[in-house]
């Protein structure tokens, strides 16, 4: 869920829009201020149904914004990494990268959105309730204060991905001692409930309510496909557990000047070895950059004798670094929705000791597999001693 507009920062993370945001505020704004608002509260003039329907788009836009901020100040504040929050067409999402260090943690992040909330609705009833002279204005209120409270109760049902899966997570974490089986858990049950809602959408669809039931279907699709995903995710977090960098990298890799030429390059190196990422270093040992295989099909055969590997290259502050040491679940965190699906390792010193590409990812995947496979006796003198820890995004 990349941001398509960025709105900066509030309170140290990055806050944007993605472009389908726009859908929701125009269905807001169309549904409030040509049906709902001049049905309810006849005699105002077209041009303020309109404002209303808008104020309260923008307003609702704010309250997801509050849930979301919520979750991301809690979790910094709980020791969590927060990469960014979007919001799109469905709601709004906190990436976190990095995991809660216990059930409490867990559950603090969890509930804080919720009730912030249901805050949102207190005060937005309050206000319904002084303007409540005012028959429009207090509508608008009125409606934002119901909205904010069905979004509270909406989340708190224990299904993953919504806050109350995560609290459901939190309570099986607790009582199992394995957060990986009530991730996995807390994920079969969002699946779950994504298919009740399919399903009630669809008979919504055939009796008539074609809108609402095709709107909530989307919302049990979407919630399916999250729920399989971080099921997937923490099985595979489980499977790397402890697994380092240096054991997934591809070391001494082959590197390229950004002044020589693309046609330069294939000549050396593309022709001759079965490669398809090449970094480039500086005389002094400085990573300058990063280009693959794709990116060299891109220039037209007339012009690869004059295009230097810098100007195609992917910019270096655009690759994910590692430390060779480092949790592999770690750096994958940073890899998603990189240019190109790489990283560069790079020792203390900064010199580049390695990459990471698909290739290692899906190796090292296979191995993890191969080796749960392997348990027992034969097993167990094959797998190294893993001690780290995989990430949780929500």
């Amino acid at each position: 869920m990349r941001s398509s507009i960025p709105l900066g920062r509030i309170g140290g993370v990055r806050v944007g829009l993605n472009i389908s945001v726009l859908v929701i505020v125009a269905i807001l704004v169309f549904g409030l201020g040509f049906g709902r608002f001049p049905a309810v509260f006849p005699g105002y003039p077209r041009a303020a149904y309109v404002l209303a329907g808008l104020a309260a788009a923008v307003l609702f836009m704010a309250s997801l914004l509050a849930h979301e901020l919520a979750h991301a100040l809690m979790a910094r504040h709980e020791g969590v990494e927060v990469s960014r929050i979007t919001l799109w067409l469905l709601g709004g999402v906190a990436e976190l990268r990095g995991e809660p260090r216990s059930p409490g943690a867990d559950l603090k992040i969890a509930v804080v959105g919720p009730a912030t909330s249901l805050l949102a609705g207190v005060v937005f009833g309050a206000i319904a309730f002084l303007v409540s002279g005012a028959a429009l204005l207090g509508g608008m209120f009125a409606y934002l204060a119901g909205v904010n409270a069905l979004l509270a109760i909406f989340n708190l049902v224990p299904a993953a991905p919504l806050d109350g899966g995560r609290v459901l997570r939190a309570i099986l974490w607790a009582r199992w001692h394995d957060r990986a089986r009530a991730a996995i858990a807390a994920a079969r049950a969002g699946r779950w409930f994504g298919y009740v809602l399919i399903a009630i959408g669809f008979l919504q669809v055939v009796t008539g309510r074609s809108f609402d039931g095709l709107w909530l279907a989307l919302i049990g699709l979407f919630l399916v496909n999250a729920a399989s995903a971080e099921e997937q995710q923490t099985r595979l977090g489980t499977a790397l557990h402890g697994v380092r960098v240096a054991d997934a990298m591809s070391g001494h890799p082959v590197v390229a000047s950004p002044d020589e030429t693309v046609s330069g390059l294939i000549d050396r190196v593309v022709m001759r070895h079965r490669l398809s990422t090449y970094p480039l270093v500086t005389p002094d040992g400085t990573f300058a950059g990063l280009v693959t295989l794709n990116r060299i099909r891109r220039v037209e055969p007339e012009h690869r004798d004059t295009t230097r590997l810098a100007d195609i290259a992917c910019p270096p502050a655009e690759v994910p670094r590692a430390r060779p040491d480092e949790p592999l679940t770690d750096l994958l965190a940073r890899m998603e929705g990189s240019a190109d699906g790489r990283a560069v390792v790079l020792d203390p010193a900064g010199r580049l000791i390695g990459l990471l590409t698909p290739t290692d990812i899906s190796r090292t995947i296979q191995m993890a597999d191969l080796r749960a496979t392997l348990s027992g006796p034969r097993g167990a003198d094959l797998a190294p001693p893993y001690h780290g820890h995989h990430r949780d995004a929500a």
